[in-house]
């Protein structure tokens, strides 16, 4: 607050009635005696300090480097530069990852990026979005929270019409995808699916970075064009936020010494604590003495008084002038006082507050009656704009379910205590899903579309449909949903034990929990459900977004398919549709991304990846792997072409799977992920494969005398995987 004053006093002429405010902030202890206050147009406070012993620790020390004309302010004496300071705040100027191509499809350029604020009290704030620009482009953004995270967007498109031009970053040539909080480190590399050799004539570059959303605005085909323009507008206008506290191990019950006079303390959600001044001070709550009084008498224009001003500490008092009467805060405020009042005028001033008080309890009366009218209209207009009238009569058609509810807003409201953030139990792509107790003790999960628009409509339509035709064990199942409420409202049975992704990926010491019979019986459960998805549905259903996320596992391990929300239907005349591609990076089917053909191989091709990451125990993507091998797919199917194969099983998996059964779901996986979809087996025949390897019984790496199983254990005996499970046991 003091700086924000004190940039804005620098920039006001100072008029008799601010002089004595400016006075008082000028005189503020706003840094420690003898140490610099000033970095070019950068005021520097305390905690933080330019110079030797001029802040609260090392970790608040600050460079002004003068061989810069004007000087620039520095982290430490690092290189990260920056772009201004708040009292919560600080933004530095950020750095853009790119690679650009030739039309021949070669790198002309290219350059990664990172930033690392791990030894300092800062982390990077969820105000900022990860961007990628670009039309052959996706990229992955890696970095350090209290656990690891990974994660991507991908740009796509096939021709420069299409991208928007109304600054909307929509994932046609723009793509952005959020942080999580506590972020200390980060770095981020473009990589290409076809080298830009189809787009090179409008967009030679593929561009990514980390800044602040509200700071961006995408420029549509310019950007995609003119890279080097983009890059200069991003790194001089789209800062990255930072957020700063005291002690990040401490609270305010632990340091409740450090805020000076006149000031309070107050826990930060990522840690820490800051101070800040009461209100009606103003000045350094880090420094003695601390925050000073405002003398708001002094200070008409902030606060006006047309009479008697009396300074207070923290406030002050405003009266009329003797004679008159009202409130001396408002230029008209005060009014003479009646001379020569008698009873009869008090009776009149009671009659007009009684009959002013029975007027506006029956204009109250009339307006809580209009309001209840219009929030009954307003929820008629949500049930029509979400597709009530069209989801009835669908409800109502032959092999629908006759068991889903229609729950109504204060049911849902009342189940997750108004939609409490502690009821949150997972964020997805186009909604968070929360733990619901209806009436009737059921645990319920409820998921709430995060955006209103007519995309997000259309596909809580197309869930809900899609839902009420499936039964299956394996397949999450829809109680109900509402249609009440602006945004679309799904509820769903709760799922109790996470998912496969959690499960594969979050093990304790970095080791899966899941035993390798687990993983094939969950396999083969998830595999069942996607083929009777795909042949034996009333009308065929793609899902489209087929991931190790997607996959629940209920309290008894039981594989439950969830999340239809980009699922489409097929005519049982057509064996595929033309859609916008969708889907999740690293599992994405291909030959869908090149040619925008749905299939239900597409499904497979994304099995396929599930399949890896069970074998591998590792992630669709990585930044810890190399060019092309950054994808799990790619990294899966050369290890398998040069012989490498047990270098990537996961230990676990090799101690516990027979040499049979590895062969086998090995060979199925190839198939799975093999880039013509026409290569690739059916569902049905995925799911009938792997039930047949739960039944493979042969003791682990007992040497059979079949050519793939020897050619197996030799590549044991070459790789030293022996030695690697050593080291795991």
């Amino acid at each position: 607050m003091l700086l924000l004053l004190t940039l804005v006093l620098s920039l006001m002429p100072l008029s008799e009635g601010n002089f004595a405010s400016a006075t008082a902030i000028t005189m503020s202890n706003i840094a420690r005696p003898g140490c610099l206050t000033q970095c070019g147009n950068l005021t520097v406070e305390y905690p933080f300090g330019i110079g030797k012993g001029c802040s609260l620790d090392e970790s608040f020390d600050l460079t002004c480097n003068l061989t810069y004309k004007p000087p620039k302010l520095f982290i430490r004496s690092g290189n990260i530069e920056i772009y201004s300071i708040s009292d919560s705040e600080m933004r530095i100027y950020n750095l853009v990852a790119y690679k650009c191509y030739n039309a021949s499809g070669n790198v002309t350029d290219e350059r990664d990026a990172w930033t690392n604020l791990e030894t300092t009290p800062f982390t990077f704030s969820p105000k900022n979005k990860f961007t990628v620009i670009g039309c052959d482009d996706f990229a992955l953004i890696g970095g350090a929270t209290e656990a690891e995270f990974t994660s991507g967007c991908l740009g796509a498109c096939s021709n420069a019409n299409d991208v928007p031009s109304d600054g909307y970053c929509s994932g046609i040539g723009c793509c952005q995808t959020a942080i999580p909080k506590g972020l200390k480190f980060y770095q981020t590399t473009v990589l290409t699916v076809d080298n830009h050799t189809a787009v090179h004539s409008f967009n030679p570059c593929g561009l990514a970075f980390l800044g602040e959303e509200d700071s961006f605005q995408f420029g549509g085909a310019r950007d995609l064009y003119n890279a080097t323009e983009f890059y200069d507008r991003t790194i001089a206008s789209v800062p990255v936020v930072v957020d700063w506290v005291i002690g990040g191990n401490s609270s305010c019950a632990q340091a409740n010494t450090e805020c000076k006079g006149n000031s309070f303390c107050s826990d930060a959600d990522i840690g820490g604590y800051r101070c800040s001044c009461n209100k009606g001070y103003e000045g350094n709550p880090y420094l003695d003495p601390g925050c000073q009084d405002i003398d708001e008498c002094s200070d008409k224009n902030n606060f006006p008084c047309y009479g008697n001003c009396d300074n207070t500490p923290g406030s002050y008092n405003c009266t009329c002038l003797p004679g008159n009467t009202g409130d001396a805060r408002t230029a008209d405020g005060c009014r003479p006082v009646a001379k020569n009042s008698k009873f009869p005028a008090m009776v009149f001033c009671l009659a007009l507050v009684f009959g002013f008080v029975t007027m506006l309890s029956g204009i109250t009366g009339i307006c809580l009656g209009i309001r209840k009218r219009k929030l009954i209209k307003l929820r008629e207009k949500f049930f029509e704009q979400n597709g009530g009238v069209f989801l009835k009569q669908k409800l109502k058609a032959p092999g629908a379910s006759d068991n889903v509810t229609i729950f109504s807003t204060q049911q849902l409201r009342k189940a997750t205590d108004n939609y409490s953030e502690e009821r949150i139990v997972g964020r997805g792509g186009y909604g968070v899903v929360y733990k619901g107790i209806l009436q009737d003790e059921r645990v319920v999960a409820i998921k709430k579309s995060k955006l209103v628009d007519g995309t997000q409509a259309e596909q809580f339509i197309n869930e809900v449909l899609i839902l009420t035709q499936v039964i299956h064990r394996n397949v999450v199942k829809l109680l109900g949903f509402c249609l009440e409420e602006e945004v679309p409202i799904l509820v769903y049975e709760f799922i109790s034990n996470n998912t496969l992704f959690y499960h594969i990926h979050h093990g304790s010491g970095g080791v899966s929990s899941l035993s390798w019979e687990n993983r094939l019986r969950v396999a083969a459960e998830a595999a069942s459900a996607l083929a009777y998805l795909h042949s034996q549905a009333t009308m065929p259903i793609i899902h489209r977004d087929v991931k190790s996320a997607n996959i629940l596992l209920d309290e008894n391990y039981t594989t439950k398919i969830s999340d239809f929300g980009a699922s489409r239907l097929v005519p049982l005349d057509h064996d595929q549709v033309t859609t916008l591609v969708q889907g999740t990076v690293g599992y994405l089917d291909p030959q869908y991304f090149h040619t925008s053909q749905l299939t239900d191989k597409s499904d497979v091709y994304s099995f396929g990846v599930v399949l890896a990451e069970l074998i591998t125990g590792q992630k669709p993507l990585s930044p810890d792997r190399i060019n092309v091998e950054k994808i799990l797919a790619t990294h899966f199917l050369n290890s398998v072409k040069e012989n490498r194969f047990l270098q990537i099983v996961e230990p676990r998996v090799l101690r516990e799977a027979t040499v049979e059964q590895l062969q086998a779901v090995r060979e199925l996986t190839r198939r799975c992920l093999h880039l013509v979809g026409e290569n690739r087996p059916t569902m049905k025949e995925v799911a009938m494969m792997l039930e047949g390897f739960r039944k493979f019984t042969t003791h682990p790496w007992v040497h059979q005398q079949t050519s793939e199983s020897r050619s197996l254990i030799l590549e044991v005996e070459q790789s030293d995987v022996y030695g690697v499970l050593q080291n795991h046991m």
